[in-house]
């Protein structure tokens, strides 16, 4: 018998492809599979019943229907496991698809060590996948790195795995974040502030703004008078702020401690935290 094709698709309304048969009229189930993997038989719509019915398989061999293979469309059989784990497979490819389609963003990276430079945060974030951006915020003045910076990847897999963990670089545990700028609308604005907790009487406003400086631009520093052993500072960006909270710092040789400076009654309140005493950790204070 000469060789024929039919014409096969994995469902019956897909535009189908022609399978070979061999010289007998048989088509073996490996041509099949050949085509479309995990294949384990084939069915066709019957002209006459409507209803699908099964083409026959001995070892491996399909045999034409009574009346040959003629023009029907003949359509894919898959073990049930098998065609779930493909449309498992499917499912977890559009996903991929969808995510690689997604824009990076330009990440900022907290709590950098002021050695820390430009290649060498490349040459750290290179280890999550390709790197398009890296710098480090320097002061204009004296060049010297202000203890943060930004990196931004090619792919969005990459960016994703990096702001789900902390970061040691240098020694150092580093936080990796999206900037307020790039967080969805939804999101509360975080404060600025921060209250620095066991601070010395022999401690000035300009003792802090040194201090602090090194992690962020400081735009205020606030020691209540009378003096109540706790000061506020103002950092330009709240992402500086937020990572140093629940940190235990060393000024002048004494260990402060850094928590959230937002008031538990509203922000009117805010200014008359001097007035509640000696305690750094007064009601007044929600401390994180």
């Amino acid at each position: 018998m000469a060789e024929v094709y039919i014409r096969v698709a994995e469902e019956e309304n897909e535009e189908p492809m022609e399978i070979p048969s061999e010289d007998d009229g048989t088509i073996l189930l490996s041509t099949v599979a050949a085509q479309f993997p995990g294949a384990c038989g084939l069915r066709f719509r019957s002209p006459v019943s409507q209803c699908m019915r099964g083409v026959r398989l001995v070892e491996g061999i399909l045999h034409a229907p009574e009346n040959g293979w003629g023009n029907n469309v003949y359509v894919v059989n898959y073990p049930k496991d098998n065609k779930r784990k493909m449309d498992e497979i499917d499912a977890s490819s559009a996903v991929k698809m969808k995510r690689g389609d997604m824009k990076t963003s330009d990440l900022i990276v907290l709590g950098l060590p002021w050695k820390t430079s430009e290649q060498d945060l490349k040459d750290y974030f290179s280890t999550f996948g390709e790197v398009i951006m890296v710098q480090i915020k320097r002061d204009a003045k004296t060049g010297n790195s202000k203890g943060f910076g930004f990196v931004r990847f090619t792919e969005y897999d990459a960016q994703e795995k990096v702001v789900t963990q902390r970061h040691m670089i240098d020694g150092r545990w580093c936080d990796c974040k999206l900037p307020n700028s790039k967080q969805g609308p939804d999101e509360p604005l975080r404060s600025r502030k921060v209250f620095v907790g066991r601070c010395t009487e022999d401690m000035t406003t300009d003792d802090l703004r040194q201090f602090f400086m090194q992690y962020g631009d400081v735009t205020d520093v606030f020691i209540p008078k009378p003096f109540r052993a706790f000061a506020f500072v103002t950092f330009a960006d709240d992402q500086v702020a937020q990572s140093l909270c629940g940190e235990d710092l060393i000024v002048k040789g004494v260990s402060v401690h850094i928590s959230n400076a937002e008031p538990k009654h509203g922000n009117r309140q805010f200014d008359r935290a001097a007035r509640f005493g000696n305690d750094p950790n007064s009601d007044c204070f929600l401390s994180v």
